[in-house]
């Protein structure tokens, strides 16, 4: 037993430590390509300001504050590293690459990108395979998001290359894609981890006497973990599929800054309790939830052939992805809640550690 709460005890504060610049603010790039039944690939490459920065100097004078003017000047160098991480083939022929000066910027998560119109020219419309090398170097949790002819793929260390047939995809590989897309941005969504990791934290706990004390019954455990998350589940698979559809907008950088918000609620409400009965309080914070995960499908754009199917296979996938978190957690959880270690030390502490870090999100989000 005592091992096991260590190993959980690391495990938690490992999660908590990799958090300070993560969430949604991961090292991201995003490409955008479409050929418009034509031999040419056109569009851009957006690239987080952060990121090129680590590889191209920007910052001329040291000032921690990178301008317009310093940016043109590094537009050599730019253009050079564009030409050497992004290449494209078609039947073992490379494409050519031209780079347009036309830089323009944008922002993803409140965060500074700067894009890069790109086109390659290639012998047919024919699948082409890209090839992206950019950042892993510096960070091998660097992901790229590219989406060809409506086609998306996420790139990574492990996949740096990727073919694309840019004829119409069939049903089984976009829903096995969109599924996958879904499971992977759960994984990597910290702040959705930490939201329901900080609500499961005392679903194996309850409250008598102003102190939390362990559910003797594992079945009353199951049952009340089962309604927190499929409030959860529901909340955010009605905003999400809303969302993705345009039927409802919010403000990304708010829905963002009340998802910290709700992280850092649900953290402190575990040490100081003011609501006891989570589940409809877990709705309302789910639907803004659901409208985090719209915008990272968003991101990912909607297939063009299969929309709806898009939406609820992306959807699928994080209720696999989190369903996985919980396979994992509620055990140990139950495992360890008899424990005066647990109730006194763990959960309180690691509660604590979860408000930390969403407040630190909550005001680099506001």
């Amino acid at each position: 037993m005592r091992i096991l709460i260590r190993v959980f005890s690391i495990m938690l504060l490992s999660l908590l430590f990799s958090t300070a610049a993560f969430a949604h603010q991961l090292s991201t790039g995003y490409i955008t390509l479409n050929s418009n039944n034509t031999a040419q690939y056109s569009g851009n490459w957006e690239i987080n300001v952060a990121d090129l920065e680590h590889v191209i100097a920007l910052d001329l004078d040291q000032n921690a504050n990178i301008t317009w003017s310093e940016i043109k000047a590094k537009r050599d160098s730019i253009n050079a590293f564009i030409k050497n991480n992004l290449i494209a083939e078609q039947n073992e022929q490379t494409c050519a690459l031209t780079v347009n000066n036309n830089y323009q910027l944008s922002e993803h998560f409140n965060q500074p990108y700067l894009v890069l119109p790109v086109s390659f020219s290639c012998l047919t419309n024919n699948e082409i395979t890209l090839k992206y090398s950019a950042f892993f170097q510096d960070d091998a949790n660097h992901k790229v998001i590219v989406n060809v002819n409506n086609i998306a793929r996420v790139f990574s260390i492990n996949e740096p290359s990727q073919t694309f047939n840019t004829k119409q995809s069939s049903y089984l590989d976009t829903f096995t894609e969109y599924v996958y897309q879904g499971v992977l941005h759960i994984w990597i969504g910290i702040d959705h981890i930490l939201f329901l990791i900080a609500l499961l934290l005392t679903c194996v706990l309850t409250r008598d006497k102003n102190t939390w004390q362990p559910i003797s019954s594992k079945k009353h455990i199951i049952k009340h973990t089962a309604w927190i998350v499929t409030a959860f589940t529901l909340a955010h698979s009605i905003t999400l599929t809303a969302t993705a559809l345009d039927l409802i907008s919010l403000n990304t950088r708010w829905v963002e800054l009340i998802i910290a918000i709700s992280v850092l609620f649900a953290a402190l409400n575990n040490v100081w309790p003011v609501v006891l009965r989570l589940g409809w309080l877990t709705f309302a914070f789910g639907l803004l939830h659901g409208m985090g995960f719209a915008s990272v499908l968003g991101e990912l754009g909607l297939s063009s052939n299969y929309q709806l199917m898009s939406i609820l296979a992306f959807n699928l996938g994080v209720e696999i992805g989190q369903l996985s978190i919980l396979l994992v957690a509620l055990p140990l959880l139950i495992a360890f809640r008899k424990t005066a270690w647990y109730v006194k030390w763990l959960m309180p502490a690691g509660s604590i550690g979860i408000a930390v870090v969403a407040l630190n999100w909550s005001i680099e989000r506001f």
